[in-house]
C-alpha cells in the first residue's frame, strides 16, 4: 500500500525596513504574523520562531536586511 503525503509549501513574504535593524518581536507584528507584542513574546519564548534557520528565543534579536524569519509555515525575508 502506498501512502501519499502532501507537504504544504512555505509562504514567502519580503518586508522592507527603513532602519538599520528591527527587533524580532516588532518584525513579527509588522508582517502581521502575530496579533500583539504579548503574542510575539509567547511564540518566541516557546521556540516557535526560527531566525536564519535556527530557533531563536530572544525577543530583542536584531534583524537586519537579508535575515530570514520562519513562523507557522511562513517565511519572511527582511529587505
Amino acid at each position: 500500500m502506498k501512502i501519499k503525503v502532501r507537504v504544504a509549501e512555505k509562504r514567502i513574504t519580503e518586508k522592507k525596513i527603513d532602519t538599520e535593524f528591527i527587533r524580532l518581536d516588532a518584525f513579527l507584528k509588522l508582517v502581521d504574523a502575530v496579533q500583539s507584542g504579548g503574542h510575539a513574546k509567547i511564540v518566541i519564548q516557546g521556540g516557535e520562531v526560527r531566525v536564519n534557520g535556527e530557533i531563536c528565543g530572544q525577543r530583542g534579536k536584531k534583524l537586519r536586511p537579508g535575515d530570514t524569519v520562519e513562523f507557522e509555515k511562513a517565511k519572511y525575508i527582511v529587505r
